[in-house]
């Protein structure tokens, strides 16, 4: 067994682990660690404790110490030197003209990088841009550009449901979101109804994903041939949770009737079908 503390760093959801050594942070406490960056300071969002060290990738790389007071002072002059560089690279990319959109700048805890994050609907050449830069901070300069999902995730905000993003909050990566999910989970495919305000999908249409996967396998779809208890008909609506079906008796006029699934026998299933119009308006906010 080994110890080990959980350390999140800034525009990451990610959780990564070091070697407490002699200390014991608090959870929500700040410490300085060595980090593929360099020198980071992070919160700590998992206590001192023991794990299997088969568990972890070793060597650990021990914490370097808790944030002091002089880290604090050193921590409130990085913000605002990142401000100022935040109105400098705006007014730069407006002199070049460049069709780029400043989303964040991240300046390391020892001062040797600035990191610029940037959207742009295309390649950008920075070039010149990162030489302006360059010659106002004495420092290395980064440009890094991201795409529409990262922005939210450094950004944050409230999503549809009233909470904040996923992203910001707990998701430590992206995964692959397409209309098929939306469509099998019967969500209507208007985009007010299925994107995040980033203009993706939503990320939250993969949590249930593998519940629905299972319940198709089990539950006749819309347009499928049927044998109810009373009459054979086609399926016009399908609840997956409830497992109800509203099926429309083949040879007569009379209402559609609700049944269990349970009390059905497909004939024939159905098909989940998506319109080449609805692949063409959504295919492109599967993408990150």
């Amino acid at each position: 067994m080994v110890d080990i503390i959980g350390v999140r760093f800034r525009n990451n959801s990610g959780t990564y682990y070091f070697d407490p050594g002699n200390e014991n942070p608090e959870v929500g406490s700040q410490v300085i660690v060595e980090t593929a960056k360099g020198v980071e300071c992070g919160e700590v969002v998992m206590g001192r404790h023991a794990v299997d060290d088969r568990r972890i990738v070793a060597p650990l790389k021990p914490i370097i110490r808790p944030v002091n007071e002089k880290d604090k002072r050193i921590l409130e002059q990085i913000k605002v030197k990142e401000e100022h560089a935040m109105k400098v690279c705006q007014q730069k990319i407006a002199n070049h003209g460049l069709d780029m959109k400043l989303v964040e700048v991240e300046c390391t805890f020892d001062g040797n990088k600035l990191l610029f994050y940037f959207t742009a609907d295309s390649r950008v050449d920075f070039r010149e841009l990162v030489k302006d830069l360059a010659a106002v901070f004495r420092t290395r300069i980064e440009l890094r550009q991201i795409g529409v999902r990262d922005e939210a995730k450094m950004l944050g905000g409230l999503g549809i449901c009233g909470r904040p993003f996923c992203c910001k909050a707990f998701l430590p990566d992206f995964q692959p979101v397409s209309i098929k999910m939306a469509k099998e989970q019967g969500l209507s495919l208007n985009p007010t109804k299925v994107l995040g305000t980033c203009g993706r999908l939503m990320c939250c249409l993969k949590y249930e994903q593998e519940v629905y996967e299972e319940l198709l396998k089990v539950t006749p779809k819309v347009g499928a041939y049927v044998k109810t208890p009373d009459f054979k008909g086609y399926v016009e609506e399908v609840n997956l949770l409830t497992g109800k079906l509203k099926v429309k008796p083949e040879k007569s006029d009379d209402p559609s009737v609700i049944f269990d699934k349970a009390d059905v026998k497909i004939i024939k299933d159905g098909k989940i079908r998506i319109e080449r119009d609805e692949i063409k308006a959504l295919k492109s906010l599967e993408d990150k």
